[in-house]
């Protein structure tokens, strides 16, 4: 694996783990895709630090169990703001 690879490894994992990011957000800051991020904390992570590995899983999961609470949310914001327009 290149040095750059896996310092953004590294580097998107203790995103993820400060701010309990999703990959969407991940992908935004880091200026890559969401494929790449996900690729990176599931694949390339637990070779390199299995137990950081696991940990970034645990928000990942985390994430995954409440996207239909955060999805449900842009829709409510998104019709408000046409009734007040």
């Amino acid at each position: 694996m290149k040095d750059y690879i896996w310092k953004r490894v590294l580097e998107v994992s203790e995103y993820i783990m400060e701010q309990k990011a999703t990959v969407r957000e991940t992908a935004r800051r880091f200026g890559v895709s969401k494929s790449t991020v996900h690729k990176d904390v599931t694949d390339r992570l637990p070779r390199i630090n299995p137990e950081l590995g696991a940990r970034v899983r645990r928000v990942l999961d985390q994430n995954k169990s409440e996207r239909h609470l955060r999805g449900g949310e842009a829709t409510r914001r998104k019709y408000r703001e046409r009734v007040i327009l």
